[in-house]
């Protein structure tokens, strides 16, 4: 089933990297690329997680949120414990194997394996022959990332056939460089005080690796012919070299230099040029050298610059450079041959219409480049990786849904929900775990919480807390209930004060259902005498309101009561009344392709369809039996993902006419009503699908979904406010908790009536199998054993037993 999703937008991200000031190359991809992206999209956020060396302290930007020591593990488990703590949407890793540490950079891993936000890591270096360490963490961080971005087609080849990474999983997105006018070379070196030289060019932090020597080694030969010829070597020195080494490096090229003869026509300028003043020195050469002396460059930003610039270039064969240069965009030279190199140069000096059309060609193909591109391709990678991490497409692998399927029930703590109630009532909403009172409290979450209650304690005795909390949300349904009106309020400020009028449809409806679950069984306190006077002065209210759930809701109520008070006519007349509109709606809205009570999904859905075939079951009448039980296939077809798993209608479909499902964004109420209505097919039914329909509903608390990440904390008894289509909401309000743990509470009960039954049916064959007879036979077997029998009835005496 294919679903058309509209993603929320991208709100916030966090790029993981060095930063300037740092003086990095790494540091001024990340600059430029969290500065285009806020460009491109003015309403993202953006933090940096700067990657600092432990020997230096740097002046970072605003957006620097958080530094993480180099060389210290500790520091990459902080990061990733603050990033989850402040819930981006999305982590972007710049990855260099030099800038992290341990073995081949191995700390990030610890980093990247505490994540939750997805993670899409644009690779610096991509090497075809890594030592083990460097495999060992390139393994990781494919494992880890949902999505792999390289610069160049060969880095997409290299991650195919080395490290087995599918190409879906791959991006190719070129480096991002400034948007600069095409101008001729003389206008820029007019300005720079050099109009009457041939300028040369290469620029970039010096370190060896780089090919410098090569390129001082041609320029005797170009002087002899151009002797107003300057090659300028434009960057500071790698500070990793100063700090190891001091300017030797630098001091060795000058020497270098001078026993050439050409120490004239080279100038080194010594610093780390900010991004204005190095494109005015870039503009204003006439032919750019790129002599790196080894082919495993994967990426050069400084090639980049010099290609978007349209100049015209000389480069060494290295992989970077044959895709870059390809189609006549520049001139490729064997490696470390200054003759060859030197060649080259002479021929573009002195043909004017080849260096003219190079450049032009050069300046065309940087057009794809300007970062105003590349961000908008890396905002649909982000978007992408959003789109598949909901439906379990994504490489980073979380928890399986088999493994879901397979986990042992979790046990019920009412922690949180304890937490969540003041002496008034249960707080509607909070702020990750934390109460939020400015939105006070609504009567359907106390309403739903006196629910649970009831059904937790017929399973276990309720806690001397349990005890009170329970009295604390009777107390505020009493309070909400107004006699005048005959209807009850809803929305309660934190002050106390109703916030509405007397009239609230599908409230009314939940608290007649809870409180026909609160007066089913006999009470010490005698509530249960309160709540069967409350729901009979409530319940007649029902066929006044207009809305099918508050109908269903009261029906699930009024059918609990009516287990206790059998033939009680007035609530029996109701029950008819009210099933008769519910079947009526169904019968006006359904069609063959559209199986529902009305013209569009909303929320809570199956509890129509239960309500249905509960009423339908208890009167005899098959016709609602059947609808409610077709109706809740149908709705449980749709609430099927791909593979399988149970996926919500999602708040995106609420309120569109026949609208095919979407799904998002995912709400724990949904799955609870699941549970619900497939426990009760299953009840009256005896069919065991019902029952692995409720467990697959069930199991998407667990991370049975499209993310495939749990959406509760089992140990606190607290659900997250549902899925988003990358992440889940990190707040923890009052419906989502008191949907999980009324979803484990209906599931535990059946799993113990189920095994109740085992055990019942064991004794019974026993018993046959040894001629004995039965004190007392079960005639419930084929439906469930009533709820009120005790398991010591079911023994017939004999030794089997």
């Amino acid at each position: 089933m294919n679903h058309s999703v509209i993603i929320p937008p991208l709100k916030r991200i966090a790029v993981i990297g060095t930063c300037v000031p740092r003086q990095c190359g790494i540091a001024t991809f990340t600059n430029d690329l969290q500065q285009a992206l806020k460009n491109c999209d003015s309403d993202l956020s953006s933090t940096t997680i700067a990657l600092t060396d432990d020997a230096n302290t740097y002046a970072y930007p605003p957006d620097v949120a958080l530094e993480i020591q180099q060389a210290t593990p500790a520091s990459y488990a902080v990061a990733a414990d603050f990033l989850n703590v402040s819930n981006v949407d999305l982590v972007s890793l710049q990855h260099e194997f030099g800038i992290f540490g341990g073995e081949a950079g191995e700390y990030i891993l610890g980093l990247l394996s505490g994540l939750s936000a997805p993670i899409v890591t644009t690779l610096h270096t991509v090497l075809a022959n890594p030592n083990p360490a460097q495999r060992r963490v390139m393994d990781g961080i494919i494992e880890h990332s949902s999505r792999l971005v390289v610069m160049a087609d060969k880095g997409r080849r290299i991650l195919q056939d080395v490290y087995d990474v599918p190409a879906e999983h791959i991006a190719v997105i070129p480096h991002g460089v400034p948007d600069r006018a095409f101008i001729d070379p003389a206008m820029a070196k007019h300005k720079l005080g050099l109009a009457d030289r041939t300028l040369l060019m290469t620029f970039g932090l010096l370190g060896p690796g780089k090919g410098i020597e090569t390129a001082i080694r041609a320029v005797p030969a170009l002087v002899r012919d151009h002797p107003n010829l300057l090659y300028m070597i434009v960057g500071a020195t790698h500070p990793n070299l100063v700090r190891d080494e001091g300017e030797r490096y630098r001091d060795s090229l000058v020497a270098l230099a001078a026993e050439l003869g050409v120490i004239e026509n080279i100038c080194f300028v010594d610093r780390y040029l900010s991004l204005d003043e190095l494109l005015d020195h870039l503009a204003a050469c006439d032919i750019y050298l790129s002599p790196y002396p080894n082919e495993a460059q994967i990426v050069s930003g400084t090639l980049a610059y010099a290609v978007a610039l349209g100049k015209a270039v000389v480069s060494t064969p290295f992989w970077y450079a044959q895709e870059l240069l390809a189609d006549h965009c520049g001139v490729l030279v064997p490696f470390s041959e200054p003759d060859a190199l030197g060649a080259a140069v002479a021929r573009l000096i002195v043909d004017g219409a080849s260096r003219s059309e190079i450049r032009t060609r050069a300046y065309e193909r940087g057009r794809a480049m300007i970062w105003s591109s590349v961000a908008k391709q890396y905002l649909k990678v982000f978007s992408d990786v959003r789109f598949e991490r909901r439906s379990g497409a994504s490489r980073a692998i979380r928890p399986s849904n088999d493994e879901a399927w397979n986990r042992a029930l979790p046990p019920i703590t009412t922690d949180h929900l304890a937490a969540l109630t003041d002496m008034v009532g249960i707080t509607q909403h909070t702020k990750f775990a934390v109460p939020d009172r400015r939105h006070g409290y609504c009567l359907d979450d106390n309403a739903r919480a006196l629910l649970l209650l009831s059904e937790l304690s017929t399973l276990r005795s309720l806690t001397p807390q349990e005890e009170q909390l329970a009295l604390t949300y009777a107390a505020f349904v009493e309070h909400a209930w107004s006699p005048k009106d005959n209807r009850v309020h809803n929305f309660m400020g934190f002050d106390r004060t109703w916030l509405d009028d007397a009239g609230a449809d599908d409230a009314h409806g939940r608290t007649v259902w809870a409180l026909g679950a609160f007066a089913m069984r006999k009470d010490d306190r005698f509530l249960d005498g309160w709540a069967a006077a409350r729901l009979l002065e409530m319940a007649p209210a029902l066929v006044a309101l207009t809305t099918p759930r508050a109908w269903a809701y009261g029906l699930l109520g009024i059918s609990k009561l009516l287990r206790r008070f059998p033939g009680h006519r007035n609530l029996e007349q109701l029950r008819g009344e009210l099933s008769n509109r519910l079947f009526q709606r169904w019968c006006d809205a359904a069609a063959p392709d559209w199986v529902w009570f009305e013209d569009r999904l909303g929320y809570d859905n199956a509890r129509l369809c239960e309500a249905l075939i509960e009423s339908g079951h208890d009167t005899g009448n098959q016709s609602h039996l059947d609808a409610g039980l077709d109706t809740l296939r149908w709705l449980m077809t749709l609430q099927t993902a791909e593979v399988g798993h149970f996926r919500p209608i999602g708040t995106e479909t609420f309120g569109s006419d026949r609208r095919h499902p979407q799904p998002f964004d995912q709400q724990p109420l949904e799955a609870c009503a699941a549970v619900g209505a497939c426990l009760t097919a299953a009840r009256v039914t005896s069919d065991a699908w019902w029952q692995r329909e409720a467990r697959r509903a069930f199991n998407w608390f667990l991370g049975a979904n499209d993310l495939g990440i749990p959406v509760v904390d089992v140990k606190r008894g607290a659900c997250f406010d549902g899925l988003h289509p990358d992440r889940r909401n990190a707040n923890q309000g009052a419906e989502s908790t008191l949907a999980y743990l009324s979803a484990l509470t209906a599931i535990l009960s059946a799993a113990e009536k189920d095994a109740s039954l085992s055990k019942a049916r064991r004794v019974v064959e026993l018993c046959t199998a040894g001629n004995k007879p039965l004190r007392r036979v079960p005639n419930a077997f084929r439906t469930g054993l009533p709820e009120d029998r005790p398991e010591s009835q079911l023994s017939c005496g004999c030794p089997n037993s």
